[in-house]
């Protein structure tokens, strides 16, 4: 059995695609999945699963999964658990601080696009506002939190054709899944 990590993109944000976390994990557990740990209220979700599924069947397994429990079409990002804390060793040094003036995210691709073609979408970051790293197909992702409405990967982030070849966790969140 292999750990992994899966994040389901827009679950329980402003009452909308509501699932329990509860039912999210025996969903999981339902499917053969093990050591199902759910993190938050925003589809966070440690589990382990044989070695012999790649990333992609686990996500094709899962988004089917909550299609037919939930009745939801949900994105799914799936990664091994061992490689989630490698890439964090791999962070720039302004990410992941702490400080309380920035706000640190952690980019993953659901697309098939590169993280390369997501920056050119996304444009140049907001010059002494907003940091970016690309890193494998991951892009670590800093804006000042005061600021935020003026940057420029803020706004494009969220829009359409863009916004759902994405999903987006916190520094915070990711620190917490990892510990």
């Amino acid at each position: 059995m292999k750990k992994y990590v899966a994040f389901l993109r827009g679950i329980n944000i402003s009452g909308k695609n509501k699932i329990a976390m509860k039912e999210l994990k025996t969903a999981f557990e339902n499917v053969g999945f093990s050591d199902v740990a759910t993190f938050l209220n925003s589809g966070n979700v440690v589990f382990c699963a044989d070695e012999a599924e790649d990333e992609k069947i686990l996500r094709t397994k899962i988004e089917a999964m909550i299609k037919e429990q939930f009745s939801l079409e949900i994105a799914v990002f799936v990664i091994d658990f061992s490689y989630l804390e490698q890439l964090l060793e791999s962070a720039p040094s302004w990410w992941g601080t702490g400080e309380k003036t920035k706000y640190d995210n952690l980019i993953f691709i659901l697309s098939d696009d590169s993280a390369e073609e997501i920056c050119a979408l996304l444009g140049k970051p907001s010059e002494n506002l907003e940091m970016s790293k690309i890193v494998d197909n991951a892009i670590f992702w800093t804006f000042e939190r005061e600021k935020y409405q003026k940057c420029a990967w803020w706004k494009k982030s969220a829009s359409k054709g863009i916004a759902e070849k994405l999903s987006i966790r916190t520094a915070g969140t990711i620190k917490k899944i990892l510990s």
